[in-house]
């Protein structure tokens, strides 16, 4: 009895040992089962002023998600607003010393047209004998004149209207860039992301150029990796590869990542960065898309397993 006993524990020390062995063995291979190594990167955008002035309303905080022409604010634009309406106002004060073409012409038309039914009315009776002809040339004579009175009139009245014209067109030019400026003054979002970094606050006087807040696209993170040149006969762009990311000690995510870039140059292996062939001195960067579940964070690290490309 004694002797199946030692052989039980014996056995049971064994098999554990054998399990022990089996699951360090795991471990390990599964620490080097990875190609490439990384650091998750986004494209990140610095928005700034486009306007001068003091920022009245700035409605952003840190890891806010914004939309394209989302409105979060906007700068002092009292200024711009009354100089335009000064300009409006002169252009109205033009607009009022415009001749009215028709109606200064009015009376000498007028004019015309009765000496135009006279006219008919004398060539008939000068076609029956009984009025002279002179007083039908005389007729003929005035309506002449008119004529040019009123073409005179019309082209003085015209080089007038054209001479106003031209005075509002640089106004209303001036209008439109007022325009163009105030609509600077309104703080909208020009793309979809996250607000990385809030620089300006309420109150601070900004200029055009100056920064106001970092945002970039967090829903699609790239992993920047680096291979050796003989995994780089592996890839292709478009390529799909399994991308793994550690929270901690113990919990690892796995995401599916695609292979947007690949440098067609090589460089130095950076020190933050380890490959699976440590005496390779230089390497390749590649950059992998991967869509962001909301646990991924720029400068966070990641791992490759790289899949073989297709024909």
């Amino acid at each position: 009895m004694k002797t199946q006993k030692l052989f039980s524990k014996k056995v049971k020390w064994t098999l554990l040992l054998i399990i022990s062995c089996s699951l360090l063995i795991c471990c390990d291979s599964s620490k080097n089962n990875f190609d490439a190594s990384g650091v998750f990167e986004a494209e990140e955008t610095i928005i700034s002023a486009e306007a001068t002035g003091v920022i009245r309303q700035f409605d952003l905080e840190e890891g806010q998600v914004l939309t394209v022409g989302q409105l979060i604010g906007y700068i002092d634009s009292t200024q711009l607003y009354l100089k335009k309406k000064q300009l409006e106002s002169q252009i109205r004060a033009l607009l009022g010393k415009k001749p009215n073409i028709g109606v200064q012409l009015s009376a000498l038309q007028s004019q015309l047209k009765t000496a135009e039914t006279e006219r008919i009315r004398f060539e008939k009776l000068v076609a029956g004998g009984a009025a002279p002809s002179k007083q039908l040339d005389d007729i003929n004579a005035q309506i002449e004149v008119l004529q040019r009175q009123i073409a005179a009139q019309k082209s003085t009245l015209d080089i007038s209207s054209e001479g106003i014209d031209k005075d509002i067109e640089p106004l209303k030019i001036q209008v439109e860039q007022l325009e163009d400026q105030l609509a600077k003054c309104r703080l909208v979002s020009p793309q979809n992301g996250t607000v990385l970094a809030k620089i300006a606050k309420v109150n601070e006087l900004t200029a055009a150029g100056k920064p106001l807040y970092k945002i970039a696209d967090l829903q699609n993170i790239t992993l920047r990796a680096f291979v050796t040149s003989a995994q780089l006969t592996q890839l292709k762009i478009g390529q799909k590869v399994k991308v793994f990311a550690d929270f901690g000690e113990k919990e690892t995510r796995e995401y599916e990542g695609v292979i947007s870039w690949i440098s067609d140059k090589s460089e130095f292996t950076p020190k933050t960065i380890q490959t699976q062939d440590e005496r390779a001195n230089l390497v390749y960067a590649v950059k992998i898309t991967v869509k962001n579940d909301g646990y991924l964070k720029i400068g966070m690290y990641g791992q490759v397993q790289l899949q073989p490309k297709h024909p």
